[in-house]
């Protein structure tokens, strides 16, 4: 057996990435690069199906990626694990972020809640439904990103 070694600027153990099954690849990747600020990292396939990594464009120094994977033997199928309250968060820069995201999921038949203000520290949000019916939600002044920020300095 031939152990490869490959260079790695990993210096500490890390969260990297989520993963979820999705039924349809290509639907799901239409979702989060249409309605996230997510983009395609990879592209793999194997004699077991696809999958995709996704991820902020150009986040080179804190990457985090969300893994899509479509077995062969569940194509077609809706696979969502993430709800009813499960859901994977974003945070955008405006307000006016949220109302325009949900906008267009609207006009998509995927938004799952209407934006609504909440009590801190949870901020302005909506949620979608991506095609598998995982819930993904959009926030605005959860403060989720400066707060690690701040306590951990950037």
């Amino acid at each position: 057996m031939v152990e490869v070694t490959v260079a790695s600027g990993l210096t500490q153990a890390r969260w990297t990435h989520v993963a979820l099954p999705t039924g349809d690849l290509d639907k799901a990747i239409s979702f989060y690069t249409t309605l996230t600020p997510l983009v395609v990292v990879e592209r793999f396939a194997d004699a077991d199906g696809e999958s995709v990594w996704l991820s902020n464009d150009k986040q080179a120094d804190t990457p985090f990626v969300l893994v899509l994977v479509s077995f062969n033997k569940d194509k077609g199928g809706q696979l969502g694990l993430l709800h009813p309250f499960a859901h994977i968060g974003i945070e955008v820069p405006q307000r006016s972020d949220v109302d325009e995201i949900a906008g267009r999921a609207r006009e998509l038949g995927c938004l799952h809640w209407e934006p609504r203000q909440m009590p801190p520290p949870v901020g302005y949000i909506c949620a979608l439904k991506d095609p598998d019916g995982n819930v993904i939600e959009i926030s605005h002044d959860q403060q989720v990103f400066d707060t690690v920020r701040r306590r951990w300095g950037s």
